[in-house]
């Protein structure tokens, strides 16, 4: 592959063409550090042409693609197998803010921007973007789109392609296909938009972007709530979306285990429902918390009466047991760092088993009843660390070992865990993959779950778009 390496090196600059082991690690292991794979090199054009020439240089000598953003990912989807046949095309030079349209309410951005750059300069033009996620400081927009990211405003704004009206993109052959438009409305043929997001790079490489943006709201306040049931929360859920509406853009879901888990592992972290900050001092518990947020259009003081409204009707239907409203910015701060802090907590506590899972919002306490029975059964004093976004029906069910028991033990029984989770989500008429796409580590299983109709239906696609099987193989089918 000499003669490959070099035309790459020719094409966009022997400095962005790395071939060194070391240098290559990082671009390698999976986020969570469970996988490391090999590659032939990582290759960082920094234009879409660029893009376009590397993966003609691949087409004609047969080598694999596979396109990294921020390589945050959780299922593999961007890390290369251990053949080491396969290039990782970086992205992360493709940065570029190329156009705002505040009249149209649209930015046009190259696919390697960072999420929260793009929020930032969404702002400073006074806009929003309300894509928001956890990992923002370093995923890329290419990446939230090719596994079509959620968040937590997906109850008000959509998944990444609700907030997308165009692509640019690099086909199979070199070859590129925009639609850079910003339109609205465009019935001229199949959309071929939504066929590349959500598709984690197996048939294109996406390379820029058209995003919605939407006004700055007038004012934003969160509230903590604690209640006894999932239940609870659901009837929250109701009561809010009656007073709020479309102003409702956050609802998430934290049992007990995953407070206890982020005050455990982070002790500077303010208890809920306590005047005090010291590590040990006295603070009420409850089965399960929601944070909820109101982005108002109108007024501070509108949003204040809405909310007030939510909290005291609950309270007078015995749905709450107890309440917080963020009276500052650094307190609504305190409490989402609170509900973000949970994947790193269960980082700190060790190996878990997590599942990234959406249900019919209305079947999510009866699932969580079930399902936890199912795993205790099977388990016994197995530690459900349950949140996320309730008000788009995603749930991330990971289970944590008992205390005392090895993770190697405990992965031992991973196979058999998942099974029961996602026999139970089938069972439930759910999905077993809700933001965080299918890679490599769900691949098999969801052929257990689609229709043979389904999975036939994706392969032709696949086979047409892609018939050297070059772009991201083995993943998603």
């Amino acid at each position: 592959m000499s003669a490959f390496l070099t035309h790459c090196q020719e094409a966009i600059g022997a400095q962005y063409v790395i071939s060194d082991d070391k240098e290559m690690q990082s671009f390698l292991t999976d986020q969570r550090q469970r996988f490391t794979g090999k590659g032939l090199a990582i290759v960082q054009p920094a234009t879409t042409a660029e893009v376009a020439t590397i993966v003609r240089l691949c087409h004609q000598f047969s080598v694999p693609i596979v396109a990294q953003g921020g390589n945050t990912g959780l299922v593999l989807g961007s890390i290369p197998d251990d053949s080491g046949t396969a290039i990782v095309l970086s992205l992360k030079r493709l940065n570029q803010i190329r156009a705002i349209d505040t009249a149209n309410n649209t930015m046009t951005v190259e696919a390697g921007c960072i999420l929260s750059n793009i929020q930032d300069t969404a702002s400073e033009a006074g806009r929003l973007f309300p894509l928001s996620l956890a990992a923002e400081g370093s995923c890329t927009i290419g990446g939230n789109l090719s596994t079509n990211a959620g968040g937590t405003a997906v109850l008000r704004y959509g998944n990444t392609r609700e907030l997308c009206l165009g692509l640019e993109v690099v086909t199979p052959q070199g070859e590129i296909w925009s639609s850079l438009r910003g339109l609205r409305k465009d019935n001229s043929g199949y959309d071929l938009r939504d066929l590349f997001i959500g598709a984690e790079g197996t048939l294109g490489i996406i390379t820029a972007a058209v995003l919605k943006l939407f006004p700055q709201p007038k004012a934003q306040l969160t509230a903590l709530a604690a209640m006894r049931t999932p239940q609870d929360a659901l009837r929250l859920l109701s009561i809010a979306q009656t007073h709020a509406g479309a102003a409702l853009t956050g609802f998430e879901l934290m049992s007990d285990v995953c407070v206890q888990l982020v005050l455990q592992h982070y002790p500077q972290q303010k208890k809920p429902f306590s005047d005090a900050d010291a590590q040990h001092a006295q603070y009420a518990r409850y089965a399960q918390y929601v944070l909820l947020e109101l982005s108002d259009a109108e007024s501070e003081q509108h949003a204040i009466t809405t909310l007030e409204n939510i909290l005291h009707t609950a309270m007078e239907q015995d749905i709450i047991q107890d309440a917080v409203v963020a009276r500052s910015i650094a307190e609504s701060n305190a409490l989402w760092t609170l509900r973000e802090s949970i994947p790193l907590a269960q980082a700190k506590e060790g190996g878990n088993i997590k599942h990234d899972i959406s249900l019919p919002i209305s079947r999510i306490p009866e699932f969580i009843t079930t399902t936890d029975a199912l795993l205790k059964k099977y388990v016994p004093n197995c530690r459900m660390v349950t949140f996320g976004h309730l008000g788009d029906g995603n749930l991330h069910y990971n289970v944590a070992p008992p205390k005392g028991i090895s993770p190697t033990n405990f992965f031992a029984q991973e196979t058999t865990i998942n099974r029961i989770v996602y026999d139970s989500v089938h069972q439930f008429g759910g999905s077993i993959s809700a933001e965080h796409g299918i890679g490599t580590l769900k691949r098999d299983t969801i052929r257990q779950y689609q229709s043979v109709v389904e999975i036939q239906l994706m392969q032709v696609i696949k086979h047409a778009i892609d018939p050297l099987n070059l772009m991201n193989p083995g993943k998603v089918i």
